[in-house]
């Protein structure tokens, strides 16, 4: 049986409202950020999610399966409530997977540049090669 658990935290990052949808899994936490511009309201949040479901882009899953369920004080609960409905951050969890996933982005940018400076210096060659060879024939 495959547990998970998914938690949404939208905050104000200076100057936009960020969405933190966090997934805890069996291999482990996955998070996704989702910047929505102007404070959004529940319902347009909830309606974003709907239709771009497809469309996020989860890091990779950083170790700690999901914490396991169990029997909690009601006054400990209402704590928790109210401390989640506070403004915060990000969690330690989520940090390190937003971290990976721009390490993962920053090396795919940096490989696509690699490879497009090599292509544009195989052909700055090939154009020099022709043109001495045009001027080798005399023309």
């Amino acid at each position: 049986m495959c547990v998970s658990k998914a938690r949404l935290t939208v905050y104000f990052e200076a100057p936009f409202w960020v969405g933190l949808y966090q997934r805890e899994e069996e291999d482990g936490c996955r998070v996704c950020k989702v910047i929505f511009g102007g404070e959004p309201k529940d319902q347009e949040v909830l309606d974003y999610f709907q239709s771009h479901w497809r469309e996020l882009e989860f890091s990779p899953p950083v170790a700690g399966g999901p914490t396991p369920d169990r029997a909690i004080n009601p006054k400990r609960a209402r704590r928790e409530a109210r401390k989640a409905v506070q403004p915060a951050g990000t969690g330690t969890k989520a940090q390190q997977a937003l971290q990976l996933q721009r390490e993962q982005r920053k090396t795919q940018r940096e490989a696509g540049s690699k490879e497009r400076r090599e292509a544009e210096r195989e052909r700055k060659l090939a154009l020099r090669q022709e043109k001495h060879r045009k001027k080798h024939k005399g023309h």
